[in-house]
């Protein structure tokens, strides 16, 4: 016959059964635990609420760019102030429609890491052709930000201190000369500097990738998809089950140098990342979400922060997602968002930006019209 159970032991069991429990946990991950790649979470009270000016609310238009100052971790955006919309702010009279709402905030606005508005302006002085409408923003080493607008005739790339003294034009304003000029651009979509040169992704009116000194504007060298000679050619559309295109397709839409000289361009339409040296060698390319037709799945990328830079983190506007890709096989490894306006959604998302904490940094262009910070944690670094 069993022998009646100790109540002294039963009395234990309870306690027993739960370290037990306690202990496997901690030997499995659970959901939403890190494993191993970064996890995001949205920060929804970044930025903060922009200023009234004398009572009157003021707005984003379509933020189209975004980038992070390298030395302190401001955060600047590019809006488009013209595209406000017709029950915000008449532009025939530079009103707001209400006593209330609403006035655009200049195109170019700095935040602190808490969000904070510290500063915004616009055009001012002579000597450089504003562009029709605004399009990338970079921030260098020395703290100048660099800015590019893609409308029809923008084809130049401007440089000013932070307070919006101008310093530098390359390109000019006016007709394009083709993907093979060295002094004209076309459309050009954003900017990187690197060890001194300025690598651009020229754009929505060429199909090229274009290097210019940084100090001087000097032409330096072009190149095109895999590192050939870049055709103005007309391309087919894309099509996921035709063999790849030997040209860039436009939007030409992001270029990135990463800290081992590799130099990363989205050729957003084609849905790809093509990787070559500083030189325009040809390296590798990685495909993402290839089925996306309309407006394409890779408009922008940023590689982690961590001294290899492990990751690479890509903006689809057109599914509104991010996605995680291994830097070294393209892999992906994860992915957030989805197409909405909530906190964490994302409606046209268009650049990124990473801190030194690995935080990430979104702009919305189309109705999304906002910035976003999604605080990162976990990933091992």
């Amino acid at each position: 016959m069993m022998q009646p159970f100790p109540a002294a032991l039963a009395r234990m069991l309870p306690a027993l059964l739960t370290a037990i429990l306690v202990s496997a946990c901690g030997q499995m991950p659970l959901p939403g635990m890190n494993t191993g790649t970064p996890d995001f979470r949205v920060d929804p009270q970044w930025p903060q609420p922009l200023p009234e000016v004398s009572g009157v609310q003021q707005l984003f238009g379509q933020v189209a760019g975004i980038a992070v100052d390298p030395r302190n971790g401001h955060v600047w955006a590019l809006h488009r102030p013209a595209s406000l919309l017709a029950d915000e702010y008449d532009p025939k009279t530079s009103k707001p429609v209400t006593h209330r709402c609403c006035l655009p905030l200049p195109a170019v606005a700095e935040f602190d890491v808490q969000g904070k508005l510290l500063r915004s302006w616009g055009p001012t002085g002579t000597g450089f052709d504003w562009p029709k409408v605004e399009h990338g923003i970079y921030i260098d080493g020395e703290g100048n930000v660099w800015l590019a607008g893609n409308a029809v005739g923008d084809n130049q790339i401007l440089k000013f201190t932070q307070d919006g003294r101008f310093l530098l034009q390359i390109g000019r304003a006016g007709p394009t000369e083709g993907s093979n000029s060295p002094t004209q651009l076309g459309q050009p979509a954003n900017m990187v500097v690197s060890r001194g040169e300025l690598f651009v992704a020229d754009g929505y009116g060429n199909k090229r990738v274009i290097v210019f000194d940084a100090n001087t504007g000097a032409y330096k060298r072009h190149w095109g998809a895999y590192g050939g000679r870049p055709s103005d050619d007309k391309l087919p559309a894309y099509d996921p089950a035709a063999p790849l295109a030997r040209q860039f397709s436009n939007p030409v839409h992001c270029v990135r140098v990463s800290h081992d000289d590799l130099v990363y361009v989205c050729d957003r339409t084609n849905n790809r990342i093509q990787v070559f040296t500083r030189a325009g060698e040809f390296k590798q390319e990685f495909r993402v979400e290839i089925q996306t037709l309309a407006n394409g799945a890779v408009w922008d990328m940023v590689m982690s922060h961590d001294p290899v830079q492990k990751y690479m983190y890509v903006a689809d506007g057109a599914n509104g997602r991010i996605y995680m890709l291994r830097r070294t096989d393209g892999q992906q490894v994860g992915q957030f968002g989805r197409t909405g306006r909530m906190a964490g959604e994302f409606k046209w998302i268009h650049n990124l930006a990473i801190d030194g904490q690995g935080n990430l940094y979104t702009s919305e262009v189309g109705f999304g019209r906002r910035l976003q910070k999604f605080v990162r944690s976990g990933g091992g670094f």
